[in-house]
């Protein structure tokens, strides 16, 4: 599950609170697709149900939207996005670390969507390498503005720490039969 894709996606992703994208799901049942609901949640043993439903999602349109909205709000029951409770369940316990730039990008962007903690960490780093003040930083997560603050102090003080815990190469210069060369042994004036 843990994406690191820079390009942005095909699709929009979802903004939070934003359910439109079930009105173009293939599973909601209307007067010219009746759709039992059951299917979608059918038991271990229920081969042909699952089958069915996994069919109906091969053809939706929305399809990684219900994936992200399952996984996102936790739901566990029934078939989400194409994949069964079994499938998603690998899924659930790595969306905390789900890195998806375009996610961020969006974000950054303005767009109020659902980001794991990896993503929230990189909206900041990228919002600080941008220019992006606190204020807006405080905004685009739906922080504070002094947590905000406080979030752009933590990376300043990790990213001054990373630099001084860079190696210095320093190259020793050149010994001449076990003696330091010096100045002089390089024919410049002394």
């Amino acid at each position: 599950m843990t994406s690191t894709t820079n390009n942005p996606a095909h699709h929009r992703h979802r903004q939070l609170g934003d359910h439109t994208w079930q009105a173009d799901a293939v599973c909601q049942s209307t007067e010219y697709n009746p759709v039992d609901p059951e299917t979608f949640f059918p038991e271990p043993d229920e081969t042909a149900k699952i089958v069915t439903a996994k069919s109906l999602c091969g053809q939706c349109p929305v399809r990684r939207a219900c994936l992200d909205a399952a996984l996102e709000g936790g739901d566990t029951d029934g078939i989400r996005g194409g994949l069964t409770e079994e499938e998603r369940g690998p899924l659930h316990e790595k969306i905390a670390q789900r890195l998806d730039y375009s996610r961020v990008n969006d974000t950054i962007d303005g767009r109020d969507i659902h980001l794991s903690k990896s993503e929230r960490r990189a909206v900041v780093h990228a919002a600080y390498r941008h220019g992006v003040s606190e204020q807006r930083l405080a905004w685009l997560l739906k922080i504070t503005e002094e947590h905000a603050q406080k979030l752009y102090r933590e990376l300043r003080r990790a990213l001054r720490n990373r630099d001084l815990n860079q190696p210095t190469t320093v190259t020793s210069p050149p010994e001449a039969g076990g003696e330091r060369l010096v100045r002089d042994d390089f024919g410049t004036a002394a």
